[in-house]
């Protein structure tokens, strides 16, 4: 078997390693990109008071980083008299994602449209270099070299996805995810699980990859639970955390697959939270895998237990624990309309990751069950 693995991100891991920022900084200029919320105003004030004023602060990210916002907000960057040397992003997948963007548009945002809608044009992309500072457990964006983009206007999503915008530079303060509330925790915690799963059942996992993808799916599986009850502790916040960074080691190589394909329309067609959306069909993709052989089911094994079936309806239970239900009914999508979203979903970028048959994937979506356990 021939592999290779690779990601050059530095990581700087630690309760309080927040402080280790201003030394990343130096005497670069930079800007900030977070929420405008008062949680981010202080740390944006800390860091302003110890590694100099930005000469930028972006505080208004949406979730689902919209072209529209995104244009406006890249404008605001070719305004300046000197363009950052530095991009730190401060938050969620959502604010790591448009930093990514701002980092390749250099100003100028019909770059980055022309590219996505083209793929052409990427010799006029920029690459300022980016310090990502996850607020959440569960993005794995501060590992990766691609952020999600979205054109609500006309229903389409993208992936800006460039070898040079991986961050020099991941600062993972387990303390900056304290206070989080109870659904942000599970719907980025779940997003984590996804993203270790979806680097197994994959065309590009590897054994690198999958090592990581093991480790981050067992603590995943056994924290989220016990998170979910006592969201002040720290040793479970640092232990997801943990868990949510190597699931991104993992998907760094591999990208998703077929959970996140079906997940992308859900959540434009019908409102649905990313990490949730791209969660609730695990059950039915483990047990759609079943008999895949190799890699991808020795590793999921070392996860749920030899038997993938009892798992698939262990992961189902935990789900339910969490209060998220894996009927697509839940989610006001009709039978019909689910089965059109697999089919379609396997004929996506992601979708072609998916080591599975549609065959067997459809199978599974026939195959109901209720969860035993009930919710915490």
């Amino acid at each position: 078997m021939a592999w290779r693995y690779g990601n050059p991100v530095q990581i700087e891991f630690g309760v309080d390693s927040f402080a280790k920022l201003p030394e990343l900084i130096g005497k670069r200029r930079y800007a900030i990109v977070t929420y405008g919320e008062p949680f981010f105003d202080g740390l944006a004030q800390r860091l302003s008071e110890t590694a100099g004023v930005p000469v930028l602060t972006i505080r208004d990210v949406a979730p689902n980083p919209d072209y529209r916002l995104l244009a406006e907000q890249t404008r605001r960057f070719a305004e300046l008299k000197q363009q950052p040397e530095l991009i730190v992003a401060l938050g969620g997948g959502s604010v790591i994602d448009s930093a990514k963007v701002f980092a390749a548009a250099g100003g100028d945002f019909g770059r980055i449209k022309t590219y996505l809608e083209t793929l052409k044009g990427a010799e006029n992309l920029a690459a300022t270099p980016l310090i990502a500072v996850p607020t959440t457990a569960g993005t794995g964006s501060e590992v990766t070299c691609w952020g999600t983009v979205w054109d609500e206007e006309n229903g389409k999503k993208y992936s800006l996805a460039r070898p040079n915008l991986y961050p020099t530079h991941a600062v993972i303060d387990p303390r900056l995810m304290l206070g989080k509330p109870q659904l942000l925790t599970v719907s980025t915690g779940l997003d984590a699980l996804s993203h270790a799963l979806e680097s197994l059942w994959n065309v590009n996992n590897n054994p690198v990859s999958a090592n990581h993808a093991v480790a981050a799916a067992r603590t995943a599986l056994d924290v989220l639970p016990k998170l979910v009850c006592d969201l002040g502790n720290i040793e479970l916040r640092s232990r997801m955390a943990q868990a949510a960074l190597f699931a991104g080691l993992a998907f760094s190589n591999t990208k998703t697959a077929i959970a996140h394909s079906l997940s992308y329309p859900i959540t434009l067609r019908h409102g649905v939270q990313h990490g949730i959306a791209c969660s609730f069909s695990l059950p039915m993709v483990l047990r759609s895998v079943q008999g895949a052989g190799g890699l991808c089911e020795d590793s999921l094994k070392q996860i749920f237990g030899p038997d993938l079936s009892r798992g698939a309806d262990a992961l189902e239970d935990f789900l339910a624990l969490l209060g998220i239900p894996t009927n697509p009914a839940a989610y006001k999508i009709e039978r019909k309309e689910w089965r059109l979203l697999i089919a379609d979903s396997l004929q996506g970028e992601r979708g072609k990751n998916f080591l599975g048959s549609k065959e067997r994937l459809l199978e599974a979506a026939e195959m109901p069950r209720m969860p035993a356990t009930k919710t915490a």
